[in-house]
């Protein structure tokens, strides 16, 4: 996935149809010279409305659409005869999108399903025709009602991707090198911190034919939650993986200190995320011995699942294998 092509947050703004008036009518014919009433109501106005799309993975095509604007609906006519509603506008969206106020950063709308659809925003209602108006006394109204008008407003699109495992660490500690190789994905890989600026994701094969898929998200930094680094802008990926793989390399001066970061920081964008099913991967471990590892193995945190790994070794990558797909069950 080119990193200019992958586009997770949107400003648009948003404005449905305005609702047809009703209609103002009698029933003139040849022999009934003082018909009833007989006004249509207007048309409603167009929505605005989310469908989810499997088939989408970024809001690219939605970047440089600012305005959206639906049909108004038309008046309606005599003989009791409606008016055309106005035509909606369907904005097609990947699955994990979040449709958010961007006055209040209330959250509007989740799309959580293939061809699942939500009205972001609605038209304004048609006007009643004079023939809802008659009554015993008075038999000919000469009123209906307006449209409502339609409603504007900017909303913000965010994209949360799902994957069952999010990879989670610093910069430079061997996620995208691992996705690379469990997977047909092709990050960028480089020895420079951020070599990371976009999400990948990648299918992860497993035996008899099962695979789950696999998110590399750009690295955290201390301080991450409170906008430092990357910020939050990448974080919010990680609310929507059932397991969580914490990388930490071997060559780390204290791991269980940088463990405690990552989860402190996770922890500070979002406490649910210390629910999730957690497992260690301690990476590049082809280079140490076993003695050397058998000491680092005594002073890592306690009560978490944790595997050396070196993906460029081909080492202890079944053994992940196995212990995610375990956890996926689990979860």
């Amino acid at each position: 996935m080119p990193s200019s092509n992958f586009i997770d947050h949107v400003k648009i703004c948003c404005r449905s149809g305005a609702g047809g008036a009703g209609s103002v009518h009698f029933r003139r014919e040849k022999f009934v010279p003082k018909g009833g009433p007989d006004g249509g109501d207007g048309g409603r106005g167009g929505h605005i409305i989310l469908r989810g799309n499997s088939q989408l993975w970024t809001l690219l095509h939605l970047k440089y659409r600012k305005h959206v604007i639906a049909g108004n609906g038309k008046p309606g006519e005599g003989g009791n005869r409606f008016g055309a509603q106005g035509e909606d506008v369907v904005l097609e969206v990947p699955i994990g999108t979040i449709a958010r106020e961007a006055d209040s950063g209330k959250q509007r709308i989740e799309i959580a399903a293939d061809g699942q659809e939500e009205i972001l925003v609605s038209g304004g209602r048609g006007g009643l025709g004079n023939d809802h108006f008659k009554t015993s006394t008075k038999q000919a109204p000469m009123h209906a009602q307006p449209g409502e008008p339609g409603q504007e407003e900017w909303m913000v699109l965010e994209l949360k991707l799902l994957a069952d495992v999010g990879l989670v660490g610093f910069p430079n500690a061997g996620k995208s090198t691992l996705l690379s190789v469990v997977s047909a994905a092709t990050p960028e890989i480089a020895d420079y911190p951020f070599t990371t600026l976009v999400p990948n994701l990648g299918v992860v094969a497993y035996r008899d034919f099962k695979s789950f898929v696999m998110a590399d998200i750009p690295g955290i930094i201390e301080g991450a939650s409170e906008g430092k680094g990357l910020g939050t802008r990448f974080l919010r990926h990680i609310e929507r993986n059932s397991v969580l793989l914490f990388m930490i390399p071997v060559d780390s001066n204290d791991i269980r200190a940088e463990f405690e970061i990552l989860l402190k920081e996770l922890e500070s964008h979002n406490p649910e995320l210390l629910d999730k099913q957690r497992l260690l991967a301690i990476t590049k471990s082809d280079l140490i011995d076993e003695e050397l590892e058998a000491e680092i193995k005594a002073e890592l945190p306690e009560g978490i699942n944790t595997v050396f790994i070196s993906s460029v070794a081909n080492v202890g990558i079944d053994q992940l294998k196995d212990k995610l797909w375990l956890a996926l069950q689990e979860d």
